[in-house]
């Protein structure tokens, strides 16, 4: 997939999902299925952190062929924003929003930072192989939280 057809992907994923996410309840939202898992809340909030982290590496490795950043701590980062204790609709909305902006990221990246790598501990990905991955685990995690209609 290039990074343009992501891009469209992202937006039908995006809007296929709104409907969906915003049925939920406050309380649903709220509810985890097993002491040690995350709500549904917590998991739209790992999302916005992806989005945010993603956020950093798409445009810096526009910049820069080489990009070192750390990986994140997903569970802590998780925690520490106390993702369960916003309000559902807040959480959507906002998660929307970043992607949409993602989106318009993707649609304008420099076609010749494709191959620009990003090295984390004990990794390495391109910049093309970041913007498929982050299409694929935004779905993996929205079809935890709807429904697997709703991520194809």
């Amino acid at each position: 997939m290039t990074i343009s057809e992501v891009a469209s992907a992202l937006d039908q994923t995006l809007d296929e999902a709104r409907t969906p996410l915003l049925a939920i309840s406050e309380e649903s939202a709220g509810r985890r299925a097993r002491s040690e898992s995350w709500s549904k809340k917590e998991i739209l909030g790992h999302l916005i952190d992806s989005a945010s982290n993603n956020h950093q590496r798409f445009v810096r490795l526009q910049l820069d062929k080489l990009l070192v950043m750390p990986a994140y701590q997903q569970n802590d980062w998780v925690r520490a924003q106390n993702y369960g204790g916003c309000r559902w609709h807040d959480l959507v909305e906002f998660w929307i929003a970043y992607n949409r902006h993602l989106g318009h990221i993707l649609r304008h990246m420099d076609p010749n930072a494709a191959e620009h790598v990003w090295k984390a501990p004990g990794k390495e990905y391109t910049l093309e192989v970041l913007v498929e991955e982050y299409l694929s685990h935004l779905r993996h995690h929205l079809a935890q939280v709807v429904g697997a209609s709703a991520a194809a």
